[in-house]
């Protein structure tokens, strides 16, 4: 009786577990980890406005190279004041002038490029921008799979007790059970109602976070598909990945680019030492005079400079600076080489630790652990085996599972946050 009612429940275990994977391979409204790295890519209001920012940036150059915009003029001059008459005397002018700034040759072209590195630095920050938002999509959308199982293996747990409690009471209802076993299961049932509502609250907020990063309403149901492939890929070796990244990574090569515009700056404020020219030219019209002479017109021509007399205390003082903030770049950059092969070393080392937990509890623990259930629940009902012991096996084994989809959502987190780390998608051997 016993033996068949052990067999009736695991066909019914079994059967539910079908049932729900054929309803998540065909229910087509599931999120997949494509589709919402696409949606983040293409709604994501702190990418797009990462993205203007740098169009903005792009239009910068091009306004700095070009010369500062003429100056256009209308002047009367040597007008009488007592008559405001412009034919009472012969030097009376009345015409318009122009005037261009022209800042030293190669001021402009300077100008022109650290704009340009500044621009490209922005681009190269959208880039890196990219790629942690989909680092982040990806980290998320792993954590909600992680609860998704979770909640499935506490639901799966919470029916398999409800059937210990059947047995228990079947045992204790022909005086072979006690009654504290059925209180103990109870207990227990209890504990795992309470650690659902946590994976649900949790899940709930991921939801949210997710959302967010989709430019979606936050309380938007999200369902992921159950089905998916275990295996993880191997990766390439820390010293691989470093000199992948060396290459890859925009955040550095966007500190590559800033070097170059303060490399400009500097050039640009060594230009100073020399002078910026302004080129002037005007037409006076002059009136006939009262005995009907007639008066020719005036042209005036002429150049100024400016007179860099103040060099020790401003035009020397503005290159030491721009020294300073090209070291300062320099400094930059070699700090973040710094942090990105720690990070590199780091994520790595979170790869290997998951991807290890992930195979030992899947074709080792786990396994085991269900062999043990499996024998106790034998040897309780031969009572061989105490209740207490029983359910101590079966929440070893929940555990157990748990830890198997935390460590495998652990190790494709880390790949996710690998690939940004390095800024490629090819870190696989």
């Amino acid at each position: 009786m016993s033996s068949f009612f052990i067999i009736l429940s695991s066909l019914s275990i079994c059967l539910l577990l079908l049932a729900n994977n054929i309803l998540a391979e065909t229910d087509q409204n599931f999120l997949t980890l494509k589709s919402a790295t696409e949606t983040a890519l293409k709604n994501n209001p702190d990418l797009a406005q990462m993205r203007a920012r740098a169009e903005a940036m792009a239009a910068i150059p091009s306004q700095a190279g070009t010369l500062p915009d003429p100056e256009i003029s209308f002047s009367a001059a040597n007008l009488p004041v007592n008559t405001f008459n412009t034919a009472q005397v012969d030097m009376t002018q009345i015409g318009p002038g122009i005037s261009q700034a022209i800042p030293f040759p190669g001021k402009l072209a300077l100008r022109s490029s650290a704009a340009t590195f500044e621009a490209k630095a922005a681009l190269e920050n959208v880039t890196e921008a990219r790629w942690w938002l989909l680092s982040n999509v990806k980290r998320i959308w792993w954590q909600i799979f992680y609860l998704d199982h979770a909640l499935q293996v506490v639901k799966d747990n919470q029916q398999l007790l409800e059937q210990f409690i059947q047995i228990t009471r079947t045992k204790y209802e022909v005086g072979e059970g006690l009654q504290q076993d059925i209180l103990l299961a109870q207990l227990e049932q209890s504990n795992l109602m309470d650690q659902q509502l946590k994976l649900e609250g949790a899940r709930h907020n991921s939801v949210a976070k997710l959302n967010a990063l989709l430019d979606r309403v936050a309380n938007q149901s999200i369902r992921l598909p159950k089905v998916i492939t275990e295996e993880l890929p191997a990766i390439l070796s820390e010293p691989e990945l470093y000199q992948l990244a060396e290459h890859s990574r925009a955040l550095l090569t966007s500190k590559h680019e800033s070097i170059n515009a303060a490399k400009a700056r500097v050039d640009l404020a060594k230009k100073d030492f020399y002078p910026d020219f302004k080129l002037r030219a005007s037409y006076g019209f002059r009136r006939d005079n009262p005995m009907g002479i007639d008066r020719d017109d005036f042209l005036t021509l002429g150049m100024s400079m400016t007179v860099p007399i103040f060099l020790d205390r401003k035009q020397a003082k503005a290159v030491d600076q721009r020294n300073s903030e090209l070291m300062q770049q320099k400094y930059m950059l070699q700090d973040e080489w710094n942090k990105v092969r720690a990070e590199i070393s780091q994520i790595y080392s979170d790869f290997q630790r998951a991807s290890k937990q992930t195979i030992l509890f899947k074709t080792g623990i786990i396994p085991q652990a269900r062999q043990t259930v499996a024998s106790m629940l034998v040897g309780y009902q031969v009572n061989k085996v105490d209740f207490l012991n029983l359910v101590r096996s079966q929440i070893a084994l929940l555990n157990n599972e748990l830890q198997y989809w935390n460590a495998f959502a652990e190790a494709n987190q880390a790949l996710a946050n690998l690939t940004a780390a390095v800024g490629k998608e090819e870190i696989y051997e």
